[in-house]
């Protein structure tokens, strides 16, 4: 059921894919506020004006940018440690790949529930994906679960909740839902390791590209070489 658009909402906007289309989908609904978080990633500028632009598009005057100094200051990922390279998507095996970031969400949500109180806002969208997701940990529900337990008990009302409406579809589904929605697809950036064009071979540009192809949709963002998109 549609919430009046005087009902407040946070949604956290990477300036991916998925956050993408969780943001129109909360803009829809709700009056939004974007929060977008630097960690030091490699592609940390890249993100930083896929979110802008994505704000401008879906006319989001609400913005909080911030800045994570400690999931850099302690590595243990490809996306912020220079040393460890960022793999092709066919050589990560079953184990969580070194692109997870240990325990990233917590700090992005932390941030999130605090900005919710502090605007009265009852929701915090977030676009994680279980089944395309890398293996990620923190993309599970039961994370989110327990999340939300921890916000009812530490949060002066209690009565703010995460919502992940994305939680559940493959990447395909989300493509073609954002397609629906009018999502600005163009604007988005997904690469982990590329600014000025899509690698097309680390896990995350294979995800997509694959996403696109199954939805028998067109890819808009520039990729290093046709040579790379895979058909699937």
């Amino acid at each position: 059921m549609a919430q009046p658009k005087n009902s407040r909402a946070i949604v956290l906007l990477s300036g991916g894919m998925d956050s993408c289309v969780c943001a129109v989908l909360a803009a829809r609904d709700y009056a939004v506020a974007a929060l977008h978080v630097s960690y030091g990633q490699r592609t940390e500028d890249r993100e930083m004006k896929s979110f802008l632009e994505i704000c401008q598009r879906l006319d989001i005057q609400d913005k909080l940018m911030v800045r994570n100094e400690a999931l850099r200051a302690i590595g243990g990922s490809a996306l912020t440690d220079a040393s460890i390279a960022v793999p092709e998507s066919h050589s990560i095996g079953e184990n969580v790949p070194v692109t997870y970031v240990p325990f990233r969400n917590a700090h992005f949500l932390s941030v999130a529930v605090s900005w919710a109180e502090a605007l009265d806002a009852s929701k915090i969208f977030i676009g994680a994906v279980e089944p395309d997701s890398s293996g990620y940990p923190d993309c599970r529900p039961a994370y989110y679960e327990a999340f939300n337990q921890v916000i009812k008990t530490g949060t002066k009302e209690g009565t703010i909740e995460i919502v992940t409406p994305l939680i559940a579809l493959r990447k395909a589904e989300i493509v073609k839902l954002g397609l629906e929605l009018g999502a600005p697809f163009d604007l988005t950036w997904s690469c982990y390791s590329r600014e000025d064009q899509a690698c097309g071979v680390c896990d995350s540009c294979v995800l997509r590209l694959r996403a696109f192809a199954t939805a028998r949709a067109i890819d808009p963002i520039p990729y290093a070489t046709m040579d790379q998109i895979i058909q699937f």
